[in-house]
């Protein structure tokens, strides 16, 4: 090599670097790489924590409402003595399985959970039209197969709908003595409960007399405490299959999931507090209007109905009410993720 060689390599190569720089990779956040949820405060228990309280839910992650969902949870856990020692059973679709659990990690990352399959297609052919849409969908009708999907170890379970949040402790609701019966929820005798049938079904002795010997009342089953145990154990699930089956050919009523539990259940259920279901306040199933709360305390509040919290706030035309539900809302707006 000629005298100087390295040194004049060097100076070129320092001046090709100075006219042509190496590019640079810069990591950006998107709106699609971030999570949907923002992360949730962790929260521990208080005294006397022994026992597990076990929540059934489900979650679809191609729908508005696991912004429901999650707003579910996290009024659990916020307002719960023992949050640590509560259990949540998620009832889902399977293909959803992966961006599920990424969710739910990232938005608690303490919480103790577990996802269950839930296929559409055991009860798809059951299902009937009914006056909206969303009650249509075999999620909806996933609470029926709790006793089937959970494990026999699960012998209590407090299934929650997802557009509903609680401002008291789960305890309390959990602890509430069922005096054998298998299902317990609030009951409201004043409703007219004729309404939740058709003529058809009222007229049919066979039909009518369902209810003879019992004084039924209406209770909504997006709050219920369930002995799955006794329900596993008189087959409760069929009894409610049963029910869908008819009404496939005989078309009796023309609400969803809600009529086969009052044919099934209705004046055997175990009355709890009204304040566990201050239900309605989306409204009713074709216009979803504003509405007040019931007298009385308020332990959970319940969107039930067409209006939903966060299309109404969303769309900025919310309800009183819907300002209660705002701030157990994770969910990150796109606006967050943009440049302006």
């Amino acid at each position: 090599m000629p005298p100087g060689y390295y040194l004049i390599t060097t100076i070129l190569l320092l001046i090709l670097l100075s006219l042509h720089p190496p590019a640079t990779v810069t990591a950006t956040v998107t709106a699609s790489d971030a999570p949907k949820f923002r992360e949730a405060p962790a929260f521990r228990n208080g005294k006397n924590c022994s026992s597990t309280i076990h929540i059934a839910m489900t979650l679809d992650y191609s729908s508005p409402y696991l912004r429901g969902s999650i707003a579910g949870v996290l009024s659990v856990l916020q307002h719960a003595t023992c949050p640590e020692n509560t259990f949540f059973h998620f009832l889902a679709v399977h293909r959803h399985f992966n961006n599920l659990n990424k969710t739910i990690t990232s938005t608690f990352p303490y919480l103790n959970f577990k996802l269950y399959n839930f296929n559409p297609t055991l009860v798809r052919h059951l299902i009937s039209s009914s006056v909206r849409r969303a009650l249509d969908q075999p999620l909806n009708y996933a609470r029926i197969y709790l006793a089937d999907l959970l494990p026999t170890t699960v012998n209590r379970i407090i299934y929650l709908d997802s557009d509903l949040i609680v401002v008291d402790d789960i305890a309390k609701l959990w602890n509430i003595d069922l005096n054998g019966r298998v299902l317990g929820a609030p009951e409201y005798c004043h409703a007219n409960f004729t309404y939740y049938f058709t003529n058809k079904f009222w007229f049919h002795p066979t039909f009518s007399n369902t209810f003879e010997n019992r004084t039924p009342c209406y209770f909504n089953t997006g709050v219920m405490v369930i002995d799955l145990q006794k329900w596993r154990n008189n087959g409760y699930t069929r009894k409610l299959e049963h029910w869908m089956r008819v009404q496939k050919r005989y078309r009796i009523y023309e609400l969803g999931s809600l009529p086969p539990f009052l044919l099934v259940f209705a004046g055997n259920v175990k009355q709890v507090e009204h304040k566990w279901n201050q239900h309605g306040l989306g409204g009713d199933n074709i216009e979803g209007q504003c509405r007040d709360l019931h007298p009385g305390p308020v332990s959970l509040l319940h969107w039930s109905g067409k209006g939903k919290p966060w299309l109404r706030l969303d769309s900025k035309k919310p309800c009183p009410l819907d300002s209660l539900w705002a701030p157990y809302d994770l969910f990150r707006h796109e606006s967050l993720f943009s440049d302006s």
